[in-house]
């Protein structure tokens, strides 16, 4: 299984500022991030794995997974996500699936060192500006702490409106 070291030394290798934060109790999934680490949701990112869906049928390599890096808390619309993919619609990708494509545990997948074949989509809201930001390492006891600039570039994702559902605990920053 992928974990921070893993991602530590992706990082070190494209030479990126980056901190591994051992966190100070475990987190089941990405979405208790800022609850334990004292932050606002938007500072906080999940990835969220879908499959394409097809009566009958469920992954094909002519649709593999879909990978959209939310805030913490937030679900994307599966009919917008499914659109912007050119799907006809979209499910949660099951647990042993994202564990068995990714490489990692299912509710803490990084959005790096995804393989190659799953696309990445990330909710423009995410990109405010170049702060760093938190994301699960694959591991309950680690976060990654990275600005949002290096991060969007490691994974290439490109940042698209996706209609979300689910509550921010904070509004984000308007200025800056």
């Amino acid at each position: 299984m992928k974990d921070a070291l893993s991602i530590h030394r992706l990082l070190l290798e494209h030479q990126t500022e980056h901190e591994i934060v051992r966190l100070p109790r475990h987190i089941s999934c990405a979405d208790d991030l800022p609850e334990v680490l004292g932050l606002p949701a938007f500072r906080c990112l999940s990835t969220r794995i879908y499959l394409p869906y097809e009566p009958g049928r469920l992954y094909t390599e002519h649709h593999p997974l879909i990978a959209v890096i939310v805030p913490a808390g937030i679900r994307p619309a599966p009919s917008a996500v499914a659109d912007l993919v050119g799907v006809p619609e979209i499910r949660p990708a099951p647990v042993d699936l994202v564990n068995e494509i990714t490489d990692y545990a299912a509710d803490l997948v990084a959005p790096l060192l995804l393989p190659a074949e799953v696309t990445m989509l990330v909710d423009q809201r995410t990109t405010y500006g170049d702060e760093v930001v938190y994301t699960p390492t694959g591991e309950a006891w680690t976060a990654l702490g990275i600005h949002t600039l290096d991060l969007f570039a490691l994974c290439d994702a490109k940042p698209t409106p996706i209609p979300c559902t689910g509550v921010r605990d904070a509004p984000r920053p308007t200025d800056h």
